[in-house]
C-alpha cells in the first residue's frame, strides 16, 4: 500500500509524541483483511486492545517481500481506503504451520470467540480465498506467519 500524504502525516503525528523515533524509521502501511468490511472490524478490535496479534502467509509475500512483517517494525494500520487508524509495533514473527497455530495465539488475535476452533475456522476461508487468488492450494500444514504487536498510537 502506498504512503499517502494522510498516511505521512499521520506518522510525523506520532514522532512528535514520541520523539524516541526517528522521522525518517522504515514503516509499512496497511489494512487488515480482503475487503471494506474485514478492514473496518479487525481494525475496531485493535483500538479496543483486543486484538495484539494477526496472521498472514508467506505466499503472499513472494512478489513484495519487503512488505513481510519485521520484528520491532513499525506499521500504519489504515481502513480500506487508506485513512490512517493507528501505530503498532511487532514483538514477535514465528512462522508456524496452519495446524501447529496455539490456542494462545488464537486468543491473541480477538477474533470471534477468541478460541482456536473458531481462528481455525476462520483463517481456513480466509487463506484458502487468497491462496486461490494466488494460484496455490492451502493445507493443513501450509506455513503461516504469526504476528504479534503491540499498540502504540491512535487518535
Amino acid at each position: 500500500m502506498s504512503k499517502t500524504e494522510a498516511v505521512q502525516k499521520y506518522w510525523e503525528a506520532f514522532c512528535e509524541t514520541n520523539p524516541g523515533v526517528e522521522r525518517q524509521a522504515p514503516y509499512q502501511t496497511w489494512y487488515f483483511g480482503m475487503g471494506r468490511e474485514d478492514a473496518a472490524e479487525l481494525a475496531a478490535l485493535v483500538l479496543e486492545g483486543k486484538k495484539r496479534a494477526t496472521a498472514s502467509m508467506p505466499a503472499e509475500y513472494e512478489n513484495d517481500p519487503e512488505d513481510m512483517p519485521a520484528l520491532g517494525g513499525y506499521s500504519v494500520v489504515t481502513d480500506f481506503d487508506g485513512e490512517p487508524l493507528c501505530i503498532v509495533r511487532t514483538t514477535e514473527v514465528r512462522i508456524v504451520p496452519f495446524n501447529e497455530v496455539d490456542a494462545e495465539f488464537a486468543f491473541d488475535e480477538g477474533e470471534g470467540d477468541q478460541s482456536l476452533d473458531y481462528w481455525r475456522q476462520v483463517h481456513w476461508d480466509y487463506f484458502t480465498r487468497r491462496l486461490t487468488q494466488l494460484g496455490k492450494q492451502p493445507s493443513e500444514t501450509m506455513p503461516v506467519i504469526c504476528e504479534r504487536f503491540e499498540l502504540l498510537y491512535k487518535t
